[in-house]
């Protein structure tokens, strides 16, 4: 996922602030005893300063340097290294890990990362809902270091146009989709509808804004309800009657965004960076944007958390050097850095409402509320299953191939298969 690659991105903030920190800043060990030195892994760092900026870490720190270990762009090929190096055991090479938020609970059930003393890190000064993240059957298991939650961008002078205030709810959505879009050579709204992860995303934030859920009891209940109808029905019906282009079934977040960026779009479900990027310079929609939180049936809906956690390998030698690294890497300063150098959205709640940077990212409270309403994935210690079937089960609902009524029924009978474990 781009938002693992772009967490990646996050880490070269360290220069600024690693240079003044010395054993003077340790904590009490809260369970966690050694230091030495490190590896931390991560999804590819695509922008090349990650390198220059560990050595700042490592000239403060001569006896705890960081090695860097950069794993392929490709999430599912970073989780797949990943595991191969836990399951070695104390052969590993990985001590502080960079995961997805939806890998927690498959690393934490399977013993591959340790449990985290909560007094070791500003847990408190984090947005709530994204600790949640972290956590597996009541323990904190990993520290949230980026965070993220869809938003709908829509074309604000198209709206201004027609004299309308952004959609609220679905109807809202969908009566702008088919009438205001077609005025202007526009498709009406897009997300990201390829079986692939985020497609289950997309189809949770339908479920979940309609009301319901699809697992309880950490993945060990299936919750598929009467929302799931109303949710997957709503994503279908948007392509049966075309104000869902059919080509979306085919989007991932770059094409959306793309598709969006260039002007073929009225509305679009996804990520703050395609905000950022749109907003650009040379973007065919610069300054004809506006973000509001995702519309549900009733009103605001709730988006899926999205971002990545900070873990510590069940076998690194040298925890307390980790925890220490990991609770700089969620600091105030670090976190600034994390937004204005990345445009990564922080977990850290004030930097929601610093004036200085609602100016300069002005998606800020609307992201803040989204987040403070979004809700996790799915937990399991099966989630690659999981998702897989929302994906494959969706896909046919939206492509035609079965109704949402049908597709409810298959999702359950395969979501208990898979509880069942």
């Amino acid at each position: 996922m781009r938002w693992i690659r772009a967490a990646g991105r996050g880490l070269l903030v360290l220069a600024v602030v690693l240079a003044g920190y010395g054993a003077s800043g340790a904590q009490a060990d809260g369970g966690l005893r050694g230091r030495g030195p490190l590896t931390l892994a991560t999804a590819g760092d695509l922008t090349g300063y990650l390198g220059p900026l560990l050595k700042g870490w490592n000239r403060a720190h001569p006896g705890e340097k960081v090695t860097l270990v950069e794993l392929p762009d490709s999430a599912d090929e970073t989780r797949a290294q990943m595991i191969t190096d836990l399951r070695a055991g104390e052969r590993g090479r990985f001590d502080v890990l960079n995961i997805d938020v939806t890998w927690t609970s498959e690393f934490a059930a399977a013993d591959w990362i340790r449990p985290l003393p909560r007094n070791r890190f500003p847990l408190g000064s984090f947005l709530p809902p994204v600790v949640d993240t972290a956590t597996y059957d009541g323990q904190l298991y990993a520290v949230p270091y980026v965070t993220n939650a869809g938003l709908l961008l829509y074309r604000s002078d198209v709206l201004a146009e027609e004299g309308v205030p952004p959609p609220r709810t679905w109807a809202d959505l969908e009566r702008y989709a088919k009438t205001i879009a077609p005025r202007h050579g526009l498709g009406g709204y897009a997300g990201q509808f390829l079986p692939y992860e985020g497609l289950t995303v997309n189809a949770a934030e339908a479920v979940y804004s309609a009301g319901g859920t699809i697992l309880g009891d950490e993945g060990e209940r299936v919750t598929v309800g009467s929302a799931a109808r109303e949710g997957i029905g709503f994503l279908a019906r948007g392509v049966r009657e075309g104000w869902i282009p059919r080509e979306a079934l085919e989007y991932k977040e770059e094409e959306s965004r793309r598709a969006f960026q260039d002007g073929r779009l009225l509305f679009l479900r996804n990520w703050p960076y395609a905000y950022v990027s749109a907003s650009a310079e040379g973007s065919a929609v610069a300054g004809k944007i506006g973000a509001v939180p995702l519309p549900g049936p009733n009103g605001p809906g709730t988006s899926v958390l999205g971002g990545s956690n900070l873990a510590v390998g069940a076998h690194a030698e040298h925890p307390d050097t980790a925890a220490r690294l990991i609770a700089y890497l969620t600091g105030e300063r670090v976190q600034r850095q994390v937004l204005t150098r990345g445009a990564l959205p922080p977990v850290r709640a004030e930097l929601y409402e610093d004036p200085e940077l609602v100016r300069e990212f002005p998606y800020l409270p609307t992201l803040r509320a989204s987040v403070l309403a979004a809700a996790p994935r799915p937990k399991s210690p099966r989630y690659d299953q999981v998702s897989m079937v929302v994906q494959a089960v969706v896909h046919d609902a939206m492509a035609g191939h079965r109704t949402p009524e049908a597709a409810v029924r298959r999702l359950t009978r395969e979501l208990a298969a898979i509880s069942r474990g």
